[in-house]
């Protein structure tokens, strides 16, 4: 690994609107306590692959699962490890670890963070949803979702929940918990399909929820709910999802095939309810398993990872809005799995 700033070939300046600098977050892998956070500069044109430890003498922890960004702090959910890491956005430095544990001292294992009104609500696999104060970055309540919480978005005011039950397979969970952030409380739960993931929100608060399947016969597949009935309101059957970002109600949903190695990106259009292209690389540049998707909202260049075997270093990289590769960051980290732009 790289302590140092380095140039990576005919690397981008500021060309990315009105953003300086790319944060990524590697996961490693579970149990080697080897995540990375890496950080480009599009003033300085350099990349350091391992700022963490550059800046604050110590390791990231076990399993980064999410990162992002609220006021002038950086959050990364590191999920063994059970941690949230708080860092300046601007410098990279620690400013606290918040540990997510019970009263047994059992781990939590955070998964996904998300904020509302200058709270952090943090949904682990535990079954629980922590708010955190921004401010004094201290846990102010827990709430119980359903089993192994593995995705969590906020819209119309309510904090929603993704029940995965990815622990007990083939027992999967099938449900998105509703939460009120005033009483802090579950109002409802809304049945979705097998193993709900990862959420997104589109402009009109529809939630669009990756529904992992059972892993065998029954596939993945995309889900919509409309925040206003708290319902789920239509299911796409024919759009394998594994993860998707949404950037002006345009969603870009990447799928990749663990049977038969295939992967795809479709372009979605959030607001007629229709694929607008089956495939998003327009220019035929090759990945082989896509790992993590971020829309920069400062250029609307699409940022995607590559992890290939999930054992070599990954690339990130950046295509334009019409799909043409425009650069890439080759070897970041392991399983770069998060992306957070800053202006």
């Amino acid at each position: 690994m790289e302590d140092r700033p380095e140039t990576n070939g005919d690397l981008p300046g500021l060309d990315q609107g009105a953003c300086r600098g790319l944060w990524i977050l590697s996961e490693g892998l579970m149990n080697l306590n080897n995540s990375t956070l890496a950080y480009y500069s599009f003033e300085q044109k350099s990349l350091n692959k391992n700022v963490f430890r550059s800046l604050n003498k110590r390791g990231l922890g076990d399993t980064g699962n999410d990162m992002k960004a609220y006021g002038s702090k950086l959050y990364i959910v590191v999920s063994l490890s059970s941690q949230i890491e708080v860092l300046d956005l601007y410098s990279g430095l620690s400013i606290k670890r918040i540990p997510l544990f019970d009263e047994n001292r059992q781990a939590r294992q955070p998964r996904y963070i998300d904020f509302l009104d200058g709270k952090a609500y943090v949904c682990s696999f535990d079954g629980s949803l922590a708010r955190i104060d921004t401010a004094s970055l201290e846990v102010e309540a827990y709430v119980n979702c359903g089993r192994n919480p593995d995705g969590i978005c906020l819209t119309n005011n309510k904090i929603y929940v993704s029940n995965s039950g990815g622990l007990d397979n083939p027992h999967f969970d099938n449900s998105v918990s509703v939460v009120d952030p005033l009483s802090f409380r579950e109002v409802k739960k809304i049945e979705t399909g097998l193993n709900p993931y990862q959420m997104q929100v589109d402009s009109q608060g529809d939630i669009y929820v990756v529904l992992r399947g059972n892993l065998l016969d029954i596939p993945f597949s995309l889900c919509r709910i409309d925040s206003r009935l708290d319902s789920v309101v239509q299911v796409f059957n024919d759009i394998p999802a594994w993860n998707l970002a949404i950037h002006n109600d345009t969603a870009y949903i990447y799928h990749y095939s663990v049977q038969g190695g295939e992967n795809s990106v479709k372009v979605f259009d959030c607001l007629t309810e229709t694929i607008i292209s089956d495939q998003f690389i327009s220019d035929g540049t090759p990945i082989t398993r896509p790992y993590a998707i971020e829309v920069n909202p400062y250029s609307g260049d699409v940022y995607i990872s590559d992890a290939y075997d999930y054992t070599l270093w990954g690339d990130c990289l950046c295509f334009s809005a019409e799909g043409n590769l425009k650069f890439r960051f080759e070897s970041v980290g392991l399983n770069p799995s998060s992306l957070v732009f800053v202006k």
